[in-house]
């Protein structure tokens, strides 16, 4: 009995660092979503810019598109914002989600930024964000024109993330090739 009791510290010193070993080769940015491949959960929302206009997961099919969760209190919001204002002038329809926020605070905060959303929802209660099962702000969805998540990311999406991430796959779903940061 004294041996074993010995040997349990060691034993558990032993499980613990494999158990570390093995997870610090994963991807802290990689969250896997259980909505990739499955349809845009059904919501009914307002606006950001009216609170009396609603709009649904209806809004998001007929186009290829990205949802952006985003909020004036997140900073790596504020990043990653210019990034998406190239992006939508170069014809990338995106749809922002703004998540737990203030409706005055997100409009000021986009009539000084730019706007490169074709419509913002107005989640202030943050129940499509659980829908979802939003992390975070921000986040990025790309949405093809039935209504399907093709692609999550959780962080700021920035050339290189559009590069390495989103840039094939939204060629693929719509024969253009939009790009961050001028030519090639």
């Amino acid at each position: 009995m004294n041996r074993l009791a010995l040997f349990l510290p060691l034993a558990l010193f032993v499980g613990l660092s494999l158990v570390l070993l093995f997870g610090l080769d994963k991807d802290p940015t990689d969250l896997p979503s259980a909505l990739v491949g499955e349809a845009f959960p059904e919501f009914m929302l307002p606006t950001l810019q009216d609170e009396t206009k609603l709009v649904s997961q209806q809004d998001l099919q007929g186009q290829v598109l990205l949802v952006n969760v985003w909020a004036t209190w997140c900073f790596a919001c504020r990043i990653e914002h210019p990034n998406l204002n190239e992006l939508a002038e170069q014809g990338v329809v995106i749809v922002g989600l703004n998540y737990k926020d203030q409706r005055n605070a997100a409009k000021l905060w986009l009539l000084e930024r730019g706007n490169p959303y074709s419509f913002n929802i107005f989640d202030d209660q943050g129940s499509l964000g659980i829908d979802l099962g939003v992390y975070g702000a921000p986040e990025t969805y790309l949405v093809d024109a039935d209504g399907v998540i093709r692609h999550r990311r959780v962080g700021v999406v920035d050339k290189r993330v559009w590069d390495s991430e989103f840039s094939a796959l939204y060629q693929e779903l719509t024969g253009k090739t939009p790009i961050i940061g001028g030519v090639r």
